[in-house]
Formats: C-alpha cells, sequence, structure tokens
C-alpha cells in the first residue's frame, strides 16, 4: 500500500496544526468575506478563512481589497 504524504491533501482534509487554534479579528473576518462574495458565494469557506489569516494583518484597521496582498508579503 502506497503511503500518502499529507502535504498533498487538501486542507479540509489535513491534521489541525498543533497549539492553541487563534480566531480571525474583524478586519480579516471582513476580507474573508469580500473574497467569497467576489468569488459568487454566500458566505467564506475554509481556504477564504485561511487566505485572511495569512495575507490581512491582525490589525483592526481597514481590511484590503480582495486582489491586494498585505504590505508585509510585498518584500
Amino acid at each position: 500500500m502506497k503511503r500518502i504524504d499529507p502535504g498533498k491533501l487538501p486542507p479540509w482534509k489535513r491534521a489541525r496544526p498543533p497549539g492553541q487554534p487563534s480566531r480571525l479579528t474583524r478586519c480579516q473576518i471582513e476580507a474573508a468575506r469580500e473574497r467569497a462574495s467576489a468569488a459568487g458565494r454566500r458566505y467564506p469557506n475554509l481556504v477564504d478563512n485561511m487566505w485572511a489569516a495569512r495575507n490581512v494583518p491582525r490589525g483592526e484597521g481597514e481590511a484590503p481589497q480582495v486582489g491586494e496582498v498585505a504590505a508585509e508579503d510585498a518584500d
């Protein structure tokens, strides 16, 4: 039987990362909602939330537009 590489599994089939989970901030939630809306979905899915957690700063400032990337990632 062939072993499966966990890195090749889709995110919804992977185990949760170790450690305490952190909640999305209001700014990140709004960015995930905008991204889902732009894609034609009524609410954000796991991939939208993962994108927001990685690309949107945790501050309570204004949410970036869907096509924009956080200033930290632009370096």
